[in-house]
């Protein structure tokens, strides 16, 4: 009897969660977005009364709040790429970023825009690989 291995997956880091739903986000990208507000994360399972919440590399579901008048009030996917909340990396780096910023995409995880401004974090760059390559600093 032969025994077959499963193939490992690798494991998603574990990141501490600084932006609950309901939070507002800034709009990183050349999109015409300003303000994001999150209405829900993307395959989140939590407990029940728990408020969902968001970390950097999530997708999240979002209103745009400020922004051009073709993009306001309507209903997006986002890639969480900054957040102030300090998480720790495996090799014991604390990092922590100015503002809470998010990049706008398809429910694939293709930008809708075609430049990020301002830094994204590696954790970002090595889940999503196309915003990666979007950016211009990956921190």
């Amino acid at each position: 009897m032969a025994i077959v291995q499963k193939p490992r997956r690798t494991p998603r880091q574990k990141i501490s969660k600084g932006l609950p739903v309901g939070a507002r986000v800034k709009c990183t990208d050349n999109t015409g977005g300003k303000v994001l507000s999150i209405l829900a994360v993307v395959g989140y399972k939590g407990r029940k009364a728990r408020t969902p919440s968001a970390g950097v590399g999530d997708m999240v579901v979002v209103s745009v709040k400020k922004g051009t008048p073709q993009l306001r009030r309507q209903i997006l996917t986002a890639i969480i790429v900054r957040q102030k909340k300090p998480y720790k990396r495996k090799n014991g780096i604390t990092i922590s970023f100015e503002d809470n910023a998010a990049v706008l995409t398809a429910p694939t995880g293709e930008p809708k825009g075609s430049e990020i401004r301002g830094p994204i974090a590696r954790e970002v760059a090595e889940r999503w690989p196309r915003i990666a390559g979007a950016s211009s600093i990956i921190v």
